[in-house]
């Protein structure tokens, strides 16, 4: 059987919520949808969709690190927008942060997210270990 290990922060911002910010499990780590939230789990840019986006992709980079991996080692990413028409603006931000052409991804638009004053929200897998 394989073992799953919850991966956590400290703070971690989703305790609350009885959720694990991610889960590794083998060579993989799993991130739970990351919001545009800071340590205490208040919205950071509203009304900001860059800033969001910055602030999602920086908790998705945490929780990856603290769980063996990294933005470097991302295989695939599903983001969550309220907004579809920001997905140039999305790109923009993104390259700040992955290497461009190594991953997959998926970019949805959905009705709303948890809070209403979030625009995005992201998850991601990565895998565990040097090289990978």
């Amino acid at each position: 059987m394989i073992e799953r290990v919850r991966v956590t922060a400290e703070p971690d911002w989703y305790d609350g919520a009885g959720i694990a910010l991610g889960t590794r499990v083998g060579d993989l780590v799993f991130t739970s949808g990351q919001a545009p939230i800071d340590e205490d789990g208040r919205t950071v840019g509203a009304g900001d969709f860059a800033a969001q986006a910055r602030r999602a992709l920086a908790n998705v980079a945490t929780v990856l690190t603290n769980g063996g991996s990294g933005l470097d080692r991302v295989v695939k990413a599903t983001v969550f927008v309220t907004d579809i028409g920001r997905q140039d603006i999305f790109a923009e931000v993104r390259a700040e942060f992955l290497p461009a052409h190594s991953f997959a991804e998926s970019f949805v638009q959905v009705a709303a997210l948890a809070e209403p004053e979030w625009m995005i929200e992201i998850e991601a897998i990565g895998v565990v270990g040097p090289g990978a």
